[in-house]
């Protein structure tokens, strides 16, 4: 279940509150063995669609390597960085020159791992792509772990050259997927007990049907419905999912 965070990591989303279902099973198992170190491979890149999950495997791992340098007497202080190429602005402004020293390389310097999300966001800029380039070799060359996520299976990302695609490949590659309904369900369920909010099967099923079925949707669909609850003090049923999403898309309409 990927929401949008705001970085660096919040720690509520680890690998114990990750949902495990059919289509995730090996992005989880793979994600688990690159931050324990269980794996020869310290490369992963994860792909999926919107609210897949893969920020959240992102956080999780950067959450469990943040946790180890605390406990470290030698790791050098602070938090583990982790960054989201929507939010790469805030970084560079808007400008990208070739400069002696690299402000990725800067963001990434003394760090354990290199994490990268949404890589599919990457501006189509030369001197941006030498960068990403240069600081992924020297994490890669150290032996240092490198987590990427994206939309899309490396092959098709846009904006980066044959030279990083490939090297993508040379790791270990998962897709993350839950467009069937029994992983739909169980993300809701798990999310519902998060909030501590009863939600009833008859009414998981209801949004199934009467809401987008990606995971985003979803979960607006049920703080949507709790909410209503709360304010109207009544139990969530069928009955009062339909009130609250007709009074989402028309706040005209009133509860009897």
């Amino acid at each position: 279940m990927q929401l949008i965070f705001e970085f660096p990591v919040n720690p509520k989303y680890s690998f114990d509150n990750f949902v495990v279902c059919s289509g995730n099973r090996t992005a989880f198992h793979f994600a688990q063995m690159v931050m324990d170190g269980n794996s020869t491979d310290n490369l992963l890149y994860v792909y999926g669609p919107p609210g897949s999950g893969k920020t959240h495997l992102l956080m999780a791992i950067c959450e469990g390597l943040a946790a180890r340098h605390r406990e470290s007497e030698t790791a050098p202080a602070g938090s583990v960085p982790c960054l989201s190429f929507k939010n790469i602005d805030d970084i560079y402004r808007g400008e990208y020159p070739a400069e002696a020293v690299s402000r990725l390389a800067e963001k990434f310097r003394e760090s354990p791992a290199l994490l990268i999300d949404d890589i599919h966001c990457i501006p189509d800029n030369a001197n941006l792509r030498v960068e990403l380039w240069q600081v992924f070799n020297d994490f890669y060359s150290a032996g240092k772990k490198i987590i990427v996520t994206g939309l899309y299976p490396p092959k098709e990302l846009p904006g980066l050259d044959g030279h990083l695609i490939s090297r993508l490949l040379w790791g270990l590659v998962a897709k993350v997927d839950i467009s069937d309904d029994d992983s739909r369900r169980m993300i809701l369920k798990k999310l519902s007990a998060d909030r501590q909010v009863m939600l009833p099967d008859d009414v998981v099923d209801y949004l199934l049907v009467h809401v987008r079925r990606d995971i985003p949707s979803l979960v607006e669909a049920l703080e949507t419905v709790s909410r209503f609850a709360l304010a109207f003090k009544r139990r969530i049923t069928v009955r009062l999912a339909r009130e609250a999403l007709d009074f989402h898309h028309d706040p005209t309409h009133r509860s009897s």
